[in-house]
């Protein structure tokens, strides 16, 4: 799920993505609201035009989603004659973790496999990046986190062994004056396991 506002780039739109398609897509216009859908019916998103007509918006880029603009979004979508619930899981998806143990992966010698506190369930993470070790505090895209390009976190196999989640880079976080090196965002010893990792702050 992304909430992504531009409107030096974009225009006056609202793009709301909930999830990634590879197939053709079908639209639906409603008033302001354009309804995205995939082959199957699926909701893949919405487009809202005009949106600053009806909600004061401040922003260049993705933005911070919670319960008040989920609650403004619905108030335009009736206003438009859009019926959809848009329940959407506003938990936090990008969350300070802690990497209690590391170890090699069994079958690529460049991956490691990570045990990862993030403060309510310990995830097994793989890792490929070299400079990961235990005893550090990183940024955690847990699964249903959508990266800042697109990409959605979801679970995975990845050389047969089992990953729920991301640990990741100042880079793929698109942090202002990220590394161009290669390897995680080792996070100070202060923040908080458990904690949200806010990007767009």
């Amino acid at each position: 799920m992304q909430f992504v506002y531009n409107s030096k780039g974009i225009g006056d739109v609202l793009i709301i993505t909930l999830n990634q398609t590879e197939s053709n897509v079908t639209y639906e216009n409603h008033g302001d609201v354009v309804k995205i859908l995939d082959e199957s019916g699926q909701i893949v998103g919405y487009n809202i035009f005009n949106v600053s007509e009806y909600i004061y918006m401040n922003g260049n880029g993705p933005l911070q989603v919670d319960e008040v603009l989920v609650n403004q979004v619905k108030d335009i979508f009736k206003k438009n004659g859009v019926e959809d619930s848009l329940d959407l899981d506003l938990t936090p998806k990008f969350v300070v973790g802690y990497v209690k143990e590391k170890a090699p992966h069994e079958n690529a010698s460049k991956l490691s496999v990570c045990q990862v506190d993030v403060g309510d369930e310990q995830l097994q993470i793989v890792c490929g990046a070299p400079n990961v070790d235990t005893g550090q505090k990183v940024v955690v895209a847990k699964v249903g986190a959508m990266m800042p390009n697109g990409m959605l976190i979801k679970d995975s196999s990845l050389r047969g062994v089992e990953s729920s989640g991301m640990i990741c880079s100042a880079k793929e976080l698109n942090l202002p004056n990220a590394s161009e090196q290669k390897g995680i965002l080792v996070l100070d010893a202060d923040y908080e396991v458990g904690s949200p990792f806010n990007l767009y702050s």
